[in-house]
């Protein structure tokens, strides 16, 4: 079913907003976080807050939809059949944020709140289970969540200036940041960065059919994919969106994210392990988009050695990085495009020889369209280096260059500025500038012809690649800009910083499988 909200259309003047920039009261809400520091887990207190926030925001759209609805004649605003033909929530009196503040001191706030959320599921089917599977907000006593609700009570969520906004994703994101600066990389669940996701999303330019994620975490790639389609005039109306998430709470809060924004999501009826209990399992996609955990250890590999996934090779038991490219592959269309983030290991690690054996596979069946290396300090709660690969099943397709046998290799690794001492981000242009060396690479129809640039990118062939022992390392291939280093005479120069590249990349691969090993000294 997808929701629609009686708001104006959003405005698709094509403008971003950087991810650095905030809604305006993420910090506020960050002041009753400090508040309740040893009363309740970071991680449920960042449900709590986030559930409260669904719910103004639904309230709001619904307070607004029924004073419309109030100034027809014949119509009576309180008929739910009147919304639920619109295909918009119907938000129950005891629901209604207006309801809910009236009562505040009359009884147990938390009580209150409790029969908010259940009255919201039962009136609103796709909302089962998201609601009120945990109840954080009974562990608080009233005065705390009174202050909390009335914090919110200000926060218009539904006007107009935020509709359309990520606003769930975009408080996750903040309360991710926060945790994982105040309390190390478990201040919550991995969360991709909104110019990484952007990047990826205009890359693959997912217009129509359908879209995966098999690590879909709260949403974001299925909020960036819906923004890239209404800014470029397409209709969300030709998009199918699949997802899978093992983790409860972050399921819940991706089923919340995909209803603010009105968007019609198969995320399955409960959350589950990917690898375990694929809920996709005949689904063939047009468009993959992840960021899977990297260089996880304990998947499970050991239960999954004859899998049909394995097809390019069995992954290793300490590393799922493989699993999940090979995941990828097998629910690819046979002219499906795919794009997500991995650890630079997976790039020329080879970790009990299967690593290597399955990229080498994949690399001689003409699968890896594009490999980016990505700058450091993107992730908030990982300093691990990451790429990104991008997999095209059918190169040779008519609307698009004959790329049979190449790989575009990008070189990204100096782009991007800091946000503060810890975190970087991808501008606006830098991500325009990647995309637009991708898409004339690849289409016929791209105004610009696509060159090589020293220091940049690089079309690579497969005889090139074989060459530098099937590594995937964009810095091996993309060379030096030659204005920069025209002042040097000894040519010796060059060739020791080649060498100290090379050095730095057997570092690299040193440090990945110190890490596995130590992973499985500790975790078993």
């Amino acid at each position: 079913m997808q929701l629609t909200l009686f708001f104006p259309e959003e405005n698709n003047n094509g403008k971003k907003n950087g991810n650095s920039a905030n809604l305006g009261f993420e910090e506020k809400l960050w002041v009753i976080a400090d508040k309740l520091r040893g009363r309740m887990d970071a991680a449920q207190y960042k449900h709590v807050v986030l559930s409260l926030i669904f719910l103004k925001y639904i309230s709001d759209v619904f307070e607004k939809s029924f004073q419309i609805l109030q100034n027809i004649q014949g119509i009576d605003p309180e008929d739910c059949n009147n919304y639920i033909v619109k295909k918009m929530f119907w938000v129950p009196k005891e629901a209604r944020w207006s309801y809910l503040q009236a009562n505040l001191g009359k009884s147990v706030t938390g009580e209150l709140i409790s029969k908010a959320m259940l009255e919201l599921e039962k009136a609103n089917p796709f909302l089962q289970n998201v609601l009120t599977q945990d109840r954080g907000w009974l562990q608080l006593d009233s005065p705390r969540l009174d202050e909390m609700m009335d914090l919110i009570s200000t926060l218009g969520l539904g006007n107009d200036e935020n509709h359309g906004k990520d606003i769930i994703g975009r408080v996750y994101e903040y309360f991710l940041g926060k945790f994982a600066r105040s309390e190390g990389s478990n201040g919550g669940e991995f969360y991709t960065p909104q110019s990484v996701v952007q990047l990826l999303v205009e890359m693959i330019e997912p217009y129509k059919g359908r879209i995966y994620d098999p690590c879909c975490g709260s949403g974001g790639m299925f909020v960036q994919s819906e923004k890239f389609i209404r800014t470029h005039g397409g209709q969300m109306d030709g998009i199918s969106i699949y997802g899978q998430e093992s983790n409860l709470t972050t399921w819940r809060l991706c089923k919340m994210n995909l209803a603010v924004r009105g968007i019609d999501g198969d995320l399955g009826s409960k959350p589950a392990d990917t690898f375990q209990e694929d809920l996709h399992p005949n689904l063939k996609a047009d468009f993959i988009i992840a960021n899977p955990p990297f260089n996880i250890s304990d998947w499970g590999g050991q239960k999954l050695r004859r899998d049909i996934r394995w097809r390019y090779g069995v992954p290793p038991l300490n590393n799922a990085n493989f699993a999940w490219v090979q995941h990828i592959i097998h629910h690819l269309a046979p002219s499906g495009l795919a794009g997500f983030v991995l650890s630079n290991g997976s790039l020329s690690t080879n970790q009990g020889r299967e690593e290597g054996v399955i990229r080498k596979a994949i690399i001689e069946a003409d699968l890896i369209d594009c490999i980016i290396a990505l700058p450091t300090q993107l992730f908030y709660n990982t300093q691990i280096a990451a790429c990104l690969w991008f997999l095209a099943n059918d190169k040779s397709e008519a609307k698009l260059r004959n790329r049979r046998g190449q790989t575009l290799f990008i070189y990204a690794q100096e782009l991007g500025h800091l946000v503060d001492r810890t975190h970087r981000e991808l501008s606006d242009f830098e991500i325009s500038l990647m995309v637009k060396t991708y898409h004339s690479w690849r289409s016929k129809e791209s105004s610009a012809e696509y060159k090589d640039i020293p220091g940049f990118c690089k079309s690579v062939s497969i005889e090139e690649i074989r060459q530098h022992k099937m590594a995937l390392v964009p810095g091996r291939y993309v060379g030096f800009d030659d204005s920069l280093t025209k002042h040097w005479d000894d040519s010796r120069l060059r060739a020791e910083l080649t060498q100290v590249e090379s050095r730095l990349t057997e570092i690299n691969e040193a440090s990945e499988a110190a890490i596995s090993v130590l992973r499985r000294v500790i975790y078993g």
